[in-house]
């Protein structure tokens, strides 16, 4: 198993050489000049251009800068914010958390519904109820995430009233931010009400992140389970008497798992990037409403090292989905 695990991470290195190539060229593919935007200034001289040129490291090659670039990313220094003037690691890390929470409770969401209703539509094959969550399936992967958030905020926020519209908490709540994660810090506040507040405002940004996971997962749930379901050892099982639910839930399920288990792992990028205009949409103090910030402000240190940072998060989970390969079929190993 050791083997088979370090073989996989042998495979994620060219994978991140990839990365802070990309990372590196795409700042420089930006309209703008870099010295303009961290001087603050429209109209410099001649001299002082170059002497900013020349502190910031421009005027090296760009083969030296890429290999100072990562040099210092393996080093965990990414540089610093032009807007903040902090570090642009120490940034990421008091807003991932925020992040992190939405995601979690996002899969979470997207697996309990999915992997029972792809289930549900294997085992009904052609029925109604296979027919109906295949195309609630289609319909909820086909839509655009902006247009479904603004959709679920004017029904269940504008019209109804049930669910706050942006935000992580109400204001009339303070307490101080522990572990980045709203729930758990709501909830050891001890503040009555704070942490039913949390979860209202966690509601629809988790619906409107975790649909077009949830879509994937059915339709991918439903198809390894017909494939399974078809072979001869679920055939045997059946005529040897074994109940429905044995037979769907232990021998057919654990071993459509496999094709889900990388499907689940592939939607954490997807969740990455969705989170962008979740949080943009919901004002979610996250990451994605941080790099949104960051376009709009030039902010290039912030946008290349959360660019690099996501990829590598992307990559190590990419990594643990390789390694639950193994855990799940030995055969694999």
């Amino acid at each position: 198993m050791l083997r088979f695990a370090l073989g996989r991470l042998a495979v994620l290195i060219p994978t991140f050489i990839g990365v802070t190539i990309v990372s590196f060229a795409f700042i420089r593919l930006l309209p703008g000049d870099p010295i303009m935007l961290l001087s603050g200034e429209r109209v410099m001289d001649q001299a002082r251009y170059e002497a900013l040129t020349k502190q910031f490291g421009y005027d090296r090659p760009y083969v030296i800068q890429y290999l100072d670039y990562v040099w210092k990313a393996l080093h965990g220094d990414f540089g610093n914010s032009i807007s903040t003037k902090g570090p642009v690691l120490n940034e990421f890390l008091q807003l991932f958390p925020a992040t992190l929470e939405l995601s979690i409770c996002a899969i979470i969401f997207a697996v309990a519904l999915g992997v029972p209703a792809g289930v549900l539509a294997a085992v009904k094959r052609g029925s109604f109820w296979d027919q109906s969550i295949m195309t609630t399936a289609l319909v909820g992967f086909s839509m655009p995430i902006f247009w479904w958030g603004l959709m679920l905020i004017i029904l269940f926020s504008a019209t109804l009233g049930w669910t706050p519209v942006s935000g992580r908490i109400s204001l009339m709540y303070y307490f101080p931010n522990g572990t980045g994660f709203m729930l758990i810090d709501s909830l050891m506040s001890g503040q009555a009400g704070a942490f039913k507040s949390a979860v209202s405002h966690l509601i629809l940004p988790t619906i409107v992140l975790g649909t077009i996971p949830l879509a994937v997962i059915a339709r991918q749930t439903r198809s390894a389970m017909l494939e399974v379901l078809s072979e001869d050892y679920v055939r045997t099982a059946r005529a040897k008497g074994l109940s429905s639910f044995r037979v769907v839930g232990i021998h057919a399920l654990r071993n459509a798992m496999i094709p889900v288990v990388t499907t689940i792992g592939l939607q954490v990028g997807v969740m990455l990037a969705g989170a962008v205009l979740t949080e943009t949409i919901f004002s979610w103090p996250g990451i994605g409403k941080w790099i949104v910030e960051s376009v709009f402000r030039r902010d290039y240190p912030v946008i290349q090292g959360a660019l690099l940072i996501i990829a590598s998060i992307v990559m190590l989970v990419n990594l643990i989905v390789d390694v639950l390969y193994g855990l799940i079929n030995p055969r694999i190993r």
